[in-house]
């Protein structure tokens, strides 16, 4: 099973009392490798990432990984109830981020379907931001 998807992703970024919402429409591929779904799409200069590849994977109910590919890097996995340790890539050198859910909402299927994750970044132990994703993915009726 791989399908041609419409996605729509809403982010909402709170650091430092300061709010920010950006919301994406793209195209992309969705599929499923064992038990895992993957959503993949590429990346624009909307986003700031131009010549990246996104693949959100769906490892259950409770856990979706952010890979990015391509010119900066990123992998974070949001799991309700753990802090995990990821990476981002900077110009800098790549930085470990701690990652930890308040909430994991996966309602999925063969079909598309949406996610929810509720996120805290910190470095240090130090807060960063507060993080919202929704994500919206149908198949595209066009292909």
């Amino acid at each position: 099973m791989k399908k041609d998807v419409l996605i729509n992703i809403k982010g909402v970024q709170s650091a430092d009392g300061n709010s920010d919402t950006t919301e994406l429409f793209t195209q992309g591929v969705f599929y499923k490798r064992g038990q895992n779904y993957y959503v993949t799409y590429e990346e624009s200069e909307t986003t700031g990432f131009e010549g990246c590849r996104m693949t959100l994977k769906v490892e259950g109910p409770d856990k979706v990984s952010m890979i990015r590919h391509g010119t900066s890097r990123s992998n974070l996995t949001i799991e309700r109830g753990n802090r995990n340790i990821g990476f981002y890539n900077t110009i800098q050198g790549e930085l470990l981020i701690g990652v930890s859910a308040t909430a994991v909402d996966v309602d999925i299927s063969d079909d598309g379907g949406k996610l929810y994750f509720k996120y805290s970044l910190d470095i240090n132990s130090s807060l960063v931001s507060e993080n919202e994703v929704y994500v919206d993915i149908r198949e595209n009726p066009n292909s």
